[in-house]
C-alpha cells in the first residue's frame, strides 16, 4: 500500500536527468504519474506545472553530447502519486 504520509510533496518542476538542478532524487522513490490536457503520458522527461509544458525525448534526434532532443509539449499539467 502507498503510505501518503512518507511521500513528500510534488514539486513545481521535475526533470528525469540526474545533471539537471531540477531533479529530485526523493520523489523518484515513488511512482509518479504525469497528465497533459487530460490524458496521461508515460514518456515524460521534464515537467513544469505553473508554465504549463512538459518535455519529451525525440525519437531519433540527438544532440551534441548523444542525449536526446526534447520537445515541448503546451498544456494543463497534473501531476500525482500512483
Amino acid at each position: 500500500m502507498n503510505d501518503t504520509k512518507s511521500q513528500p510533496a510534488l514539486p513545481d518542476r521535475l526533470s528525469i536527468n540526474p545533471r539537471s538542478p531540477h531533479n529530485v532524487a526523493a520523489v523518484f522513490e515513488h511512482d509518479i504519474g504525469i497528465k497533459i490536457n487530460g490524458k496521461e503520458r508515460f514518456d515524460v522527461e521534464e515537467y513544469c506545472i505553473s508554465e504549463g509544458w512538459i518535455k519529451v525525448a525525440s525519437r531519433k534526434a540527438l544532440d551534441r553530447r548523444g542525449q536526446p532532443l526534447l520537445m515541448t509539449i503546451k498544456g494543463t499539467v497534473e501531476a500525482f502519486y500512483k
